[in-house]
């Protein structure tokens, strides 16, 4: 389906007489990818290209009110205490998303359960539907975060539905690398699966770290309103410390898994855990390094 144009200038139309601040750019980014696709829905529904664009912008309301920069808007005190602010301002979450979610899961449950039992040897099972049972239940969590970050809730606008799939993209390598792992772990596969399970959660590291550090803002207003009253943390105040910080976690939990791989292969997966503890404590020393160094001189 070719991109609905109209949605572009109905946009502009809507952010008129808005001051664009970076806050306000980067919702208009983000709705105008959540237009996009409810267009689509309105187009595969039957509407023609405009009044899709049309009924998909009539729909979003002012944005104003999304931006809390309306007249009649109650501001955020001192006073306000961040409970009631969030009851002020609380979203309740969708039917068919509170489905989705408990249908995906019971998947989740019953194919980590069946899994671990067949890789246990308690269910007779062979290594294939234990591998499918496990790629099944890391679909199914993939499916629910993404799901979950595509919904609006009380303190954020939608993810848009690109940007979500990346994170269940991530969510899914991490959770097969570890049933992988476990595999390894049960004697259910044979060494050589550790490597595959490695592959897989090096991979979601890497892709969680580049989705974070390219993530734009999803906060609503009253949020941002209320965590300014907050003192920042270094990551807030310096950019690139936290870019430095993704590199180094990307660095650390590579060579982990590398260390990993050569202790299965040589003296056996029992040494793993002690590999894994070493590079999770490497990891926090540098991030409270990092998130509490002292202050930069002037």
């Amino acid at each position: 389906m070719t991109e609905n144009t109209h949605i572009h200038r109905l946009l502009d139309q809507a952010f008129q007489g808005v001051d664009m601040t970076p806050d306000a750019q980067d919702l208009k980014e983000e709705v105008r990818a959540n237009l996009m696709a409810r267009a689509d829905e309105l187009e595969t529904a039957g509407r023609s290209s405009s009044d899709a664009a049309r009924e998909a912008v009539a729909e979003l309301g002012d944005v104003r009110d999304l931006l809390g920069e309306q007249t009649d808007a109650v501001a955020p005190t001192r006073a306000d205490s961040y409970a009631a602010l969030q009851q002020r301002y609380r979203v309740k979450p969708r039917a068919g998303f509170v489905v989705r979610v408990v249908v995906w899961a019971i998947v989740a449950v019953v194919g980590i359960t069946l899994g671990i039992l067949g890789a246990t040897g308690v269910l007779p099972l062979p290594l294939g539907p234990e591998i499918a049972l496990f790629g099944f239940a890391s679909s199914a969590l993939g499916l629910l975060v993404g799901d979950a970050l595509t919904q609006e809730t009380t303190t954020n606008h939608p993810m848009p539905q690109r940007r979500a799939g990346g994170y269940a993209l991530a969510t899914f390598l991490a959770a097969y690398g570890l049933g992988f792992g476990g595999l390894v772990a049960f004697g259910a596969l044979p060494m050589w699966g550790i490597v595959f399970a490695a592959l897989g959660v090096i991979a979601s590291i890497i892709l969680f770290a580049f989705l974070g550090a390219s993530q734009t803002n999803r906060q609503k207003a009253w949020t941002r309103q209320a965590q300014a009253r907050e003192p920042e943390n270094r990551f807030e105040r310096e950019p690139e410390a936290a870019a430095r910080f993704g590199i180094y976690t990307v660095g650390i939990w590579t060579l982990t898994f590398a260390a990993i791989a050569v202790l299965v292969f040589t003296v056996g997966w029992w040494w793993a855990p002690v590999a894994f503890a070493v590079g999770f404590a490497l990891w926090m020393f540098v991030l409270a390094r990092m998130l509490f160094a002292p202050e930069k001189k002037s």
